[in-house]
């Protein structure tokens, strides 16, 4: 039966609710409780302090983009009941921010700041006390774990000098009378620049998810797809190469998987059609890629000859593609 608009967006709205949690939640939140202290068996906002008490550690979640990373930190933050609310403030004891490109260590103390009701800082300020203000800032909040996302911005246009001292700084939140734990999410260039300054990249534990596989994990992809139709109340009828063009359309990524699959569900309920095919998905990316026919990963027979322009990640499709089915690693529900 044909839906209206009101109808589709509705049950749109609905789907995108839905949450699928993978690996990437149970790592971060495993790496998350190991930062926090336990008295008399209870999970605390405190962080636990290494190096004979004077700094804590960190968690730098490393993934492409679309990945899930920033999702799967969303959801365990706002499930980890200690940073859940500070009575002081009816506030979280975290902080999220987001950088803004191109960064500086004047315009991420700033944005810091804003996040905390700070605004108009003067331009006369200097760098120094602008730091200084965040410090206290956190302190007075209560603020026991910082999330800067997008951190691979952080040093994109940057200066040596300007690298050092950002991480000076990120250093600085870490030590002092109130510490934080600080969690940096970005792309595989953060990778690069935590290992750029050996006393950062020590206090750092890194996750990278695995990318998706063939083979590994098309099972779950496809049950994925089945699962969203069925909400949608449509029928899919996907083969073994569908699933294998979308995780490829998908550049490996569960979280670009997910919005490909829920594209093509809305192209099948603006049709009126009562199964959900691959010509949805071929129509649904052609609309997000712009591209033609023969470059559409749904369409065209070379399909993984086509180049996938990724934003300047390095996507390891070499290895991802030809990974064993038998591979130790867990699978995400």
């Amino acid at each position: 039966m044909t839906k209206t608009i009101q109808e589709v967006f509705s049950t749109m709205n609905v789907l995108r609710k839905q949450h699928i949690e993978t690996e990437r939640e149970r790592q971060f939140e495993a790496q998350l409780l190991r930062q926090f202290e336990v008295v008399d068996g209870c999970m605390t906002h405190n962080p636990v302090r290494y190096t004979a008490g004077t700094e804590t550690n960190g968690i730098a979640f490393i993934e492409g983009s679309g990945g899930g990373k920033t999702t799967a930190i969303i959801e365990v933050l706002r499930n980890f009941e200690p940073l859940a609310l500070n009575p002081e403030t009816g506030q979280p004891r975290y902080l999220h921010m987001k950088v803004e490109a191109p960064a500086t260590l004047r315009s991420l103390g700033v944005s810091i700041l804003n996040k905390l009701d700070v605004h108009d800082v003067a331009e006369r300020t200097k760098v120094y006390d602008i730091w200084n203000m965040v410090r206290f800032r956190l302190a007075r909040r209560g603020i026991s774990l910082l999330w800067i996302d997008e951190a691979h911005d952080l040093f994109g246009l940057n200066t040596s000098t300007e690298t050092n001292n950002m991480f000076k700084m990120l250093k600085g939140l870490m030590q002092g009378d109130h510490p934080v734990v600080l969690v940096l999410s970005g792309t595989e260039r953060l990778s690069s620049l935590t290992g750029l300054d050996p006393q950062v990249n020590r206090r750092f534990t890194k996750i990278r998810p695995e990318p998706l596989a063939f083979g590994v994990d098309n099972n779950r992809i496809e049950g994925l797809v089945k699962g969203y139709a069925a909400k949608a109340s449509l029928e899919a009828a996907l083969e073994g190469e569908d699933i294998n063009r979308l995780i490829y359309a998908s550049r490996y990524r569960f979280g670009r998987c997910v919005v490909n699959i829920l594209e093509a569900i809305e192209t099948a309920l603006m049709d009126g059609a009562e199964v959900l095919t691959v010509k949805h998905f071929q129509d649904a990316w052609s609309k997000r890629e712009g591209c033609s026919v023969d470059q559409n990963v749904f369409s065209a027979v070379e399909w993984m000859s086509i180049e996938l322009p990724d934003e300047g990640e390095e996507v390891e499709r070499r290895s991802v593609s030809v990974r064993k089915p038998n591979s130790k690693r867990k699978k995400a529900a």
